[in-house]
């Protein structure tokens, strides 16, 4: 066993003294250590039932015959930290979380892992360092929040940011926009509709590291317990097969997650989440693939912010493994991989019926051919920028309008919400990426704000930064390479004219080649925002979005 190197021989006599230190017996010692990495806190709404996952992990690890050693991972509220200085501080915690994990696992000599997230960050953190480590692991997520409910509808989050624009365009009251506040986030759990958080735990089901359930099953639910009991015994099996990470995280699982990805709908931040966790994993993922796979598959679902369902309505329907068998009808996932079941793909969905045709589409009926993740290219973004194409209403799939150009979210804001932005524009914000931000916020506020407003059919918003999967709309971001660096997004200017054109994967600005770069023989970069602390050291290794915004090391 790894673990022995802590544990076992003379030599270890001093290590093990501070296991008798710990309360550890000879009987625990003897057993294969599990690491039992939770998330919990008490700041994030989606991890306050975490402490109660780990227990039953923990639990459903001695069952098996192994030892739980809990220790903790960070975790950001990224609806919290939206719409200041904290965001910059949300996707760079993705990196803190794999490295932390690293080093308290190799530190430690544990033997395997069970892994315990549950939002936005903190889900692809756990799987890039489990891709790293390669020791025997899985997944258990603390599960998704009930919808709320508001004037007789469902609800969730994005509706609340939405009714801010509402209320500031005099559409609400004072008293109506509390009422939301008040009713839209009944429970814990992982926001309720298909937003990063939930986005990557169906996804971790999908590309094979977790059980069936660990992205739908409600956080309030005692059916999440007992699935975190089956983890704790599953990882002992995983052990024993000698079943690891980079067995089951394949070039050929990555896909099967992009497929599920398109027919989800699942946020667009998972085009940077999986080609990170691709990279740990020794596998290479260029977004074009993410166009390749969208092309042959349907859109299955359109949950919240594309639809009015939500995460409890695609459990009830049969979940991730049965949107797997709708895929499967058409040849479109590898079915032969391994996953953290011990079984295959094949074998976990076998029977995995559609409960809810409404909620789940079956694959002759779907909301459309083409996936819900579009990426497209073109002169503004020569390496890419993405778009979650499911959430876009039809009249702006293709979309021509004069650029109102903003070097930050604030002014942004401050424009939508002053009433000087009108249908037709393209409201681009701008050194907001990797570099720039630094962290490459989020930009749920300004695409809720012109929802809100009225504008959502009529205004497009590009940005080198990135979206809550909350945001709807022709809300594109990514844009790389960034404006920090000297992206042509960074060269546009107020009034020029922008193209946008979802179905052919393109976007570009009616500028001439010979214009764009006389502009960028003037373009002089920025002073940093951010000069110290871990910002800083952030801003000097992190890559552009089309890479994941993964750090690279020089």
């Amino acid at each position: 066993m790894r673990s022995d190197s802590v544990k076992t021989g003379a030599g270890q006599a001093p290590h093990r003294s501070l296991w008798n230190a710990l309360g550890f017996t000879e009987e625990e010692m003897r057993k294969p250590l599990i690491g039992v990495v939770s998330s919990y806190n008490e700041i994030v709404p989606g991890h306050m039932n975490l402490d109660k996952i780990a227990n039953a992990v923990k639990m459903g690890v001695a069952m098996a015959g192994g030892t739980p050693i809990m220790f903790p991972a960070i975790a950001v509220c990224d609806g919290i930290a939206m719409g200041h200085v904290g965001m910059k501080y949300s996707l760079v915690t993705r990196d803190l979380i794999a490295d932390s994990t690293e080093c308290m696992a190799l530190a430690h000599g544990l033997d395997g892992l069970v892994c315990i997230p549950n939002c936005d960050k903190n889900v692809p953190g756990l799987l890039m360092a489990a891709a790293r480590l390669n020791i025997p692991t899985i997944f258990v997520s603390g599960g998704p929040m009930l919808a709320g409910h508001v004037n007789g509808c469902k609800t969730s989050l994005s509706s609340m940011f939405e009714a801010v624009g509402a209320q500031a365009a005099g559409k609400i009251t004072m008293d109506e926009l509390r009422d939301y506040e008040e009713k839209v986030c009944p429970t814990c759990g992982s926001c309720s509709g298909m937003y990063t958080a939930n986005s990557m735990n169906c996804l971790t089901e999908a590309i094979g590291m977790g059980l069936r359930g660990n992205g739908t099953i409600p956080a309030v639910y005692s059916e999440r317990i007992r699935l975190a009991k089956h983890a704790g015994m599953k990882i002992m099996e995983l052990i024993e097969k000698d079943i690891r990470p980079r067995d089951i995280m394949t070039k050929e699982a990555f896909e099967n997650a992009l497929a599920v990805d398109m027919a989800l709908g699942c946020s667009t931040n998972t085009m940077l989440h999986i080609p990170a966790i691709a990279h740990e994993a020794g596998v290479e993922i260029d977004l074009d693939i993410a166009n390749e796979i969208s092309a042959k598959t349907p859109n299955l679902c359109h949950l919240a912010p594309a639809g009015h369902t939500y995460m409890e309505e695609l459990n009830e329907a049969g979940g991730v493994y049965a949107v797997m068998n709708e895929l499967s009808k058409k040849n479109l996932l590898h079915l032969d991989l391994i996953t953290a079941t011990g079984k295959t793909v094949g074998e976990n969905i076998r029977d995995c019926k559609n409960l809810n045709p409404e909620v789940i589409r079956p694959i002759e009926n779907p909301y459309s051919e083409v996936g819900g993740i579009a990426v497209l290219r073109g002169n503004i973004a020569p390496d890419s920028c993405v778009v979650k194409r499911s959430a876009v209403v039809p009249e702006m799939l293709v979309h021509e309008g004069p650029a109102r150009v903003f070097d930050c979210e604030e002014d942004a804001i401050d424009a939508i919400k002053g009433g000087k932005i009108v249908a037709g524009d393209v409201v681009v914000i701008r050194y907001e990426g990797p570099k720039g931000g630094p962290g490459m916020r989020e930009m749920l506020n300004p695409t809720s704000a012109i929802a809100g407003m009225g504008l959502g059919s009529s205004v497009a918003l590009i940005t080198d930064g990135r979206f809550s999967g909350a945001s709807r709309g022709a809300s594109i971001g990514h844009v790389s390479p960034e404006a920090a660096v000297g992206g042509p997004i960074a060269l546009i200017e107020e009034g020029d004219i922008i193209c946008i054109d979802i179905p052919a994967n393109t976007i570009n600005v009616k500028v001439d080649d010979a214009t764009l770069a006389a502009r960028k023989e003037k373009w002089q970069p920025r002073e940093p925002k951010v000069t110290t602390g871990y910002l800083a050291r952030y801003r000097e290794l992190v890559t552009s979005g089309n890479r994941g915004a993964i750090l690279e090391y020089k």
